[in-house]
């Protein structure tokens, strides 16, 4: 259980930004819309609309639903409406059955169910209109996957917040003395037990995996390194098995698996890479619970506080910054200093920032690899006090750093963006 008295902001940051979510976040986002629409119907919808941000559109388009076996925004949103439970919030497939399937694709087969893009400045936005015989139910969400701000029922109004109370980590970081030094410290020094709660992300992020390792989900890149392990081209050391079984729960999810994954920032792949890594390392190292603990807050809040200076949707692959935050945690747990840890962060956002966001699909995995692999080799090369510094966007000291890469995304990337979009609308 996470502790509800007065949390120390860090953990408030936490709880609000690292939960469970059952299938890719921005399907989901539509999933859970539909699905609020929904309820106030109390039947299954004659006809479904659903409108979505440019970038909840580029992370749907190729990505499958859980529990469907299909890709794409208008079986999500379908499904959703039919079966979804809101209260489960980015769960809210987690009991979509076969049949239920069988009725949302009817929907589309009928063509009841559309799906446009809006025209927004937001990047998180979702519009819904169900309709049921003459009762017509409207729900949008926006600033969060699962953030509504207007409901309505026959024109009438049930809900609406003046503003979007967006719940991306920009708004629970602003106003909080937070930076890396801190979080290192909090980390090492806060009461085990208000931190324990962290190691439910090793729990369920590693049983994702161990389903990617077992079934055949996407591109099976998990599966491909242990079959390699197997048959003596790969050797069995940390390195490759934390590419195993990060790309192993990155294969399940975005293979449509309906096993949950703790995400990070509103994404599943970035919650597997803030954790896995960590996980394995202390596994090989040999770290107690409390350690573990330690390092997962570390990893998870020190991806928060990076993420903090960009968009929550960008065409920038976030799995880029969580994978030097695990970096920083896995010196930690080495026995490694501070100075150590920041030169960790340093390296794999010298390595690794260059990776674009080109939408959810099931080459993710090998995204999620590719950074977790340069989270190891920043470590390795942290605890031998090698460090980039004042070398391209990476600066003397890594706050500085962190800003950097936050301008270019913020300044830098739209167009990047607005492109990526484009070619993959067309």
């Amino acid at each position: 259980m996470r502790p509800d008295s007065q949390p120390h902001p860090y953990i408030d940051i936490i709880n609000k930004v690292v939960k469970p979510a059952v299938g890719c976040t921005e399907p989901i986002a539509a999933a859970y819309a539909a699905a609020v629409a929904c309820r106030a119907l109390n039947a299954v919808p004659d006809t479904l609309q659903v409108w979505v941000s440019d970038n909840l559109y580029k992370n749907a388009m190729g990505v499958f639903v859980p529990g469907t076996g299909k890709t794409g925004l208008a079986i999500a949103a379908a499904a959703g409406a039919v079966a979804g439970n809101p209260d489960k919030e980015l769960e809210v497939l987690g009991e979509v059955s076969s049949e239920d399937v069988t009725v949302a694709q009817a929907l589309i087969d009928a063509g009841k169910v559309t799906v446009e893009r809006a025209v927004t400045e937001e990047f998180i936005y979702c519009k819904v209109i169900a309709t049921q015989g003459n009762t017509v139910s409207l729900v949008e969400i926006s600033g969060g996957h699962t953030n509504v701000i207007h409901t309505s029922l026959n024109g009438h109004t049930q809900f609406q917040q003046a503003s979007a109370e967006a719940t991306n980590t920009a708004s629970v970081c602003d106003g909080i003395d937070i930076s890396i030094e801190a979080i290192y410290d909090f980390a090492l020094h806060a009461e085990f037990e208000s931190i324990r709660f962290i190691l439910d992300a090793a729990e369920m992020n590693d049983r994702l995996s161990q389903e990617g390792l077992a079934n055949n989900y996407g591109l099976e890149v998990g599966r491909t390194l242990q079959d390699n392990i197997e048959d003596g081209l790969l050797c069995d050391d940390l390195s490759t098995r934390i590419q195993m079984r990060t790309s192993a729960a990155s294969d399940a999810r975005m293979g449509g698996a309906s096993l949950p994954a703790m995400s990070n920032y509103g994404s599943g792949n970035q919650g597997i890479a803030a954790t896995l890594p960590v996980v394995v390392t202390a596994e090989q190292l040999g770290s107690s619970d409390e350690q573990l603990a330690r390092a997962l807050i570390m990893s998870h809040l020190g991806a928060i506080y990076i993420k903090s200076h960009y968009p929550p949707l960008s065409a920038f692959c976030g799995n880029t910054v969580t994978s030097a935050a695990a970096a920083m945690a896995m010196v930690y747990l080495s026995g490694g200093s501070f100075e150590q840890s920041c030169y960790a962060i340093q390296n794999v956002l010298s390595d690794s920032s260059g990776m674009v966001c080109d939408g959810a699909k099931s080459s993710c995995a090998m995204k999620v690899c590719t950074s977790s692999t340069a989270a190891v080799r920043a470590f390795l090369m942290a605890r031998r006090n090698k460090v980039v510094s004042n070398q391209g966007i990476v600066a003397e000291e890594v706050e500085a750093t962190i800003a950097n890469v936050g301008c270019v995304v913020n300044s830098g990337m739209q167009a990047t963006d607005s492109v990526i979009i484009d070619i993959m609308s067309q």
